[in-house]
């Protein structure tokens, strides 16, 4: 029997992932620009999301680890070794496309063993094997049906059993929950995790959507314009962002006109002067001379107080549960968006005149955006 097979047939599912690492890769199609020298290293085991706007060349980096793209220059290495030139099929790499992408003519069974045929695997080790599969993915009881047959979040699941049949040494999600309802996408997402933890497999996972990196990702990767802006843990993506960018693009953030003080990192906003945090380019420069920054903050950060007197006033209210999401105009006709506990609206509704204040501590700025207007508060 093959060393295939006889992995196949052994009782654990555990199997330690591979390193995989990005180097320069650059890739264009005519004049358009996908990947414009991304670098990253995925640890072995991890599950890195790879989120970013469309055409940021998050799904190029993924075809190009999984050998469907080959790029203009740069290398991908699993384990050290350069696979760049080598072929798809031989990558040892298995992939979860959005469409499901199973055979209609085939069971469920039949679906998840197909690699399994194709590597030449014998019936009864590739039948045993994908039904080892179907039970870890828990739909044992539908071996036996069709891709009609099965809802969407069930195809999607005999889609990732197939693409867990040969243990590849790295898997890779592209955007496989977008085309599910949401019941079904926290439920999967919440499997899926589940799944790459106890394989141990080194995971990229492409997806537009914000919570589900957050949720499910070891560490995050944002990406724009074919390049990496920051990859880290989620947390330290929300907190700490290394860019303006990556700050408004992950969560909701608000752009509050300030003036920077006079060269000694500080920065006046709502009738306070707060410490600048200095870690974004272009912190605390004045736009010609003049001090104007922008303060970027987060809906949690802004408090809200009714104010008879204030110079601001509540135009919009979102319930979110336990807390609301209010939609604040300044003085000047700006916007911040502000969250406070569902319990304070009775003090806060649509219409009262409230003031705004900031924790007392270091704040992100950026360069002044002209379209925010003047001093608010």
């Amino acid at each position: 029997m093959t060393d295939l097979m006889n992995d196949l047939e052994t009782t654990s599912h555990t199997r330690t992932g591979a390193t995989v690492e990005l180097r320069g890769l650059h890739r264009s199609f005519g004049t358009a620009t996908a990947l414009d020298g991304l670098d990253l290293t995925v640890e072995p085991g991890e599950l890195v999301a790879l989120l970013g706007p469309s055409g940021c060349g998050k799904t190029t980096a993924l075809r190009t680890v999984a050998g469907f793209e080959r790029p203009d220059s740069g290398q991908v290495l699993v384990d050290g070794e350069d696979i760049t030139g080598v072929p798809a099929h031989r990558r040892d790499v298995g992939m979860v496309f959005q469409s499901y992408s199973l055979f209609p003519h085939l069971t469920a069974i039949d679906n998840v063993a197909f690699g399994l045929r194709m590597s030449g695997v014998g019936k009864a080790a590739r039948r045993a094997r994908a039904a080892e599969l179907l039970e870890l993915v828990g739909l044992p009881q539908y071996a036996g049906r069709f891709p009609h047959q099965l809802s969407g979040g069930q195809q999607q699941r005999i889609a990732l059993a197939r693409a867990l049949a040969l243990r590849p040494r790295v898997l890779l999600l592209d955007e496989p929950l977008s085309a599910l309802d949401a019941q079904v996408r926290l439920t999967l997402r919440e499997e899926i995790r589940r799944l790459q933890r106890q394989l141990g497999i080194t995971t990229f996972f492409v997806t537009h959507d914000q919570e589900e990196a957050l949720s499910m990702a070891d560490r995050v990767a944002v990406m724009s314009a074919g390049r990496l802006e920051q990859c880290a843990p989620p947390a330290e993506l929300y907190e700490r962002p290394a860019s303006a960018f990556v700050a408004e693009f992950v969560g909701v953030m608000s752009r509050i006109p300030a003036r920077a003080g006079a060269n000694d990192g500080t920065v006046d906003v709502f009738g306070r002067t707060l410490p600048v945090d200095g870690r974004l380019p272009g912190a605390a420069e004045g736009a010609g001379g003049t001090g104007e920054v922008d303060v970027l903050v987060r809906p949690e950060a802004v408090d809200v107080t009714a104010d008879r007197t204030g110079t601001s006033r509540i135009v919009g209210a979102a319930f979110l549960g336990g807390t609301t999401r209010l939609t604040v105009r300044l003085a000047d006709g700006g916007e911040v968006m502000a969250d406070v506990p569902t319990h304070a609206m009775t003090t806060l509704s649509v219409g009262a005149t409230v003031t705004l204040t900031l924790p007392d501590r270091p704040v992100l700025v950026d360069r002044h955006s002209r379209g925010s207007g003047g001093d608010g508060g």
